[in-house]
């Protein structure tokens, strides 16, 4: 399984034609202790940047916006009890929803690993 990334450090990772999105490490490092995450609901049909989800930590409120097309399957109902697992696993358990995806060609534009950590290395 390999993982993609946006320049907004939402990661995805694409099995068969669902993709599981979350927030990188670094993402989840910036933000600082998550204490709230609202997930979209099931069904629902989101392009590609649209509103995903919202982060709440204690420095900040922010979105997480979704790389690919397509229509929410699933999201984990674990967030809304233990938030935390987005900073203690942010590539593993921590993830956001998963969408069937609707064009596959949305993934052309994503950073593979090499590219993501040069990209984040240039913000510092």
């Amino acid at each position: 399984m390999s993982i993609k990334y946006t320049k907004d450090h939402e990661w995805i990772s694409i099995e068969g034609d669902i993709a599981t999105v979350g927030i990188s490490d670094y993402a989840q490092q910036q933000l600082g202790d998550v204490v709230f995450v609202e997930v979209p609901e099931v069904g629902a049909n989101l392009g590609k940047g649209d509103e995903l989800a919202v982060v709440e930590s204690v420095k900040a409120a922010s979105e997480v916006y979704v790389p690919v097309a397509g229509e929410v399957v699933e999201v984990n109902g674990d967030l809304e009890e233990t938030p935390s697992l987005v900073n203690d696993e942010a590539l593993g358990s921590g993830w956001f929803a998963k969408l069937k995806v609707a064009d596959a060609s949305d993934l052309d534009d994503l950073m593979d690993e090499d590219a993501y950590k040069s990209y984040i290395e240039g913000l510092g």
